[in-house]
């Protein structure tokens, strides 16, 4: 998908959000205690309310709730932890705004449950690869689907070109997702930066990213305070890298990606504001070539 492509993604409920001319932005609200940037910040879920409604304040159009930490060696947490942490958030969420709430998981049930509080999205960050069965939880409830590619638990089948391997994996993925009924409108792709890829992997994703827009399904990037980052630009702590986490969202913006999975909300939006006012001068130009 190009930014100048208009495209309404559906994430039920009656609830679409709209895709193209404008770069939408999902905030991370992460209610664990060992995320690699802000674990431990918002595990109350008090906390993980009233930084979730000051995302919004600042232009997140998305909520992305998690109950599990993904950062490379996190412990494994029961369903059942990871269900005490996400559902008392959301549901106070659905009362309390109107933003669109996505569930960080990729447990059928936890999505299940997520979905029965008022979720619209599931973010699955193994790409249905974990539980099948969670798009048959999101085709009954005809929720938001984002499939996110991973490198992780296959190094017996991953391919040496970042590309290949990023079109072979969706290709199970997006069989999965159609196979349980779940529709196209309703699925968005992450190429899934940082997850089991070096530096040079991800700047080599970055640097070919246009060339993924041939799969024509909207792109959700999540590159905010990634290691890769901080090995460009010699940040070593996460919380500093939200300068180099707007130079990769302006990038990626002008090649194609339609939303944007961050940390820092205020600084990704003014980026975006930027990004998309180049946009509409190219669009502007190309239509005053024809």
């Amino acid at each position: 998908m190009t930014p100048d492509r208009n495209i309404s993604w559906s994430v039920g409920r009656g609830r679409c959000l709209e895709l193209g001319n404008r770069g939408q932005i999902m905030a991370i609200v992460n209610v664990t205690p060992d995320s690699f940037s802000d674990g431990g910040r918002f595990v109350d879920a008090s906390h993980a309310v009233s930084q979730a409604l000051a995302c919004v304040e600042e232009g997140a159009s998305i909520l992305d709730i998690g109950g599990e930490s993904t950062r490379p060696g996190a412990a494994e947490v029961s369903a059942a932890q990871e269900q005490d942490r996400v559902l008392p958030v959301i549901e106070r969420l659905v009362r309390e705004t109107d933003a669109l709430i996505s569930i960080d998981t990729y447990r059928a049930e936890t999505a299940r449950l997520a979905i029965a509080a008022g979720a619209h999205i599931v973010n699955d960050v193994h790409g249905l690869r974990r539980e099948p069965e969670i798009a048959r939880v999101v085709a009954a409830a005809s929720a938001g689907l984002c499939i996110m590619h991973t490198g992780r638990d296959r190094a017996g089948e991953l391919l040496p070109d970042v590309i290949a391997d990023q079109r072979a994996f969706f290709d199970v993925s997006l069989g999965f997702a159609r196979a349980a009924g779940v529709r196209d409108d309703a699925i968005v792709l992450d190429p899934g930066f940082g997850f089991a890829k070096d530096s040079d992997a991800n700047l080599e994703l970055m640097a070919r990213f246009p060339e993924l827009q041939d799969v024509g399904l909207p792109w959700l990037v999540g590159t905010s305070r990634k290691r890769f980052i901080g090995a460009v630009t010699g940040r070593e702590k996460a919380a500093d890298r939200d300068i180099g986490t707007a130079a990769t969202t302006v990038m990626l913006r002008l090649a194609g990606a339609a939303i944007f999975r961050v940390h820092d909300v205020a600084s990704t939006r003014d980026a975006l504001a930027m990004a998309d006012a180049v946009i509409a001068v190219q669009q502007q130009t190309h239509g005053d070539r024809k």
